[in-house]
């Protein structure tokens, strides 16, 4: 397969690259730098906010993983929304893994995550954002070929079990490491499980 990963040199996606690159797929690692990710074929200059240009990687590849998160410097969390929100409008025809939050997992009475006043207040603004991303994909329905994974609320953590967990809207579990959230999404990308939903992922 051909899989691109927009994201490409973040935690998550150069965990991805490698993946999908083991399993003896082709990668494009996309990033704003075109920093090099290990396992990449090729890696180019892109942003998920230029939206013809995501458009032109995704309809390329038999499937994109796309790995960026808001911004952690105190920014707003808006430009992600918008750039998703452009994406969708785009209808890119490519098929879509969309790495998600935690937010907006639902606890045992059926609140989201990020709603609990526990929820540490200096990922909250990410948490709404991509909690807003979910919504957007769920709102676009079967016009894009999407799946949006969530990561266990505590992401990511160092020890890898080389094996998932995986739910529908609570957690499977509460840790998750970078390499097995890698696993579930190479696993998406090959085999298009759960298309038109979001899923969980834990650490088994």
């Amino acid at each position: 397969m051909k899989i691109t990963v927009i994201g490409g040199s973040g935690a998550t996606g150069s965990a991805v690259v490698a993946e999908a690159a083991r399993r003896g797929h082709t990668v494009t690692s996309a990033t704003r730098s075109g920093t090099h990710a290990e396992g990449a074929a090729d890696d180019v200059v892109a942003d998920l906010a230029d939206t013809p240009a995501a458009v032109e990687l995704i309809n390329a590849a038999d499937a994109t993983v796309i790995a960026v998160s808001p911004d952690r410097t105190g920014g707003s969390a808006q430009p992600i929304i918008d750039a998703f929100a452009a994406l969708i409008a785009a209808r890119p025809t490519g098929r879509l893994v969309v790495v998600g939050g935690a937010g907006s997992l639902l606890d045992a009475d059926g609140r989201r995550l990020v709603d609990d006043p526990a929820f540490p207040e200096d990922y909250r603004g990410e948490a709404l954002a991509l909690a807003e991303v979910l919504e957007l994909f769920r709102a676009a329905g079967d016009a894009v070929a999407w799946t949006l994974v969530s990561p266990a609320p505590n992401y990511p953590v160092p020890e890898s079990s080389g094996a998932y967990a995986s739910g529908s809207d609570s957690p499977a579990g509460e840790t998750l490491s970078a390499a097995d959230m890698a696993l579930a999404l190479v696993d998406e990308a090959e085999r298009d499980a759960h298309r038109g939903t979001r899923f969980t992922v834990a650490s088994a």
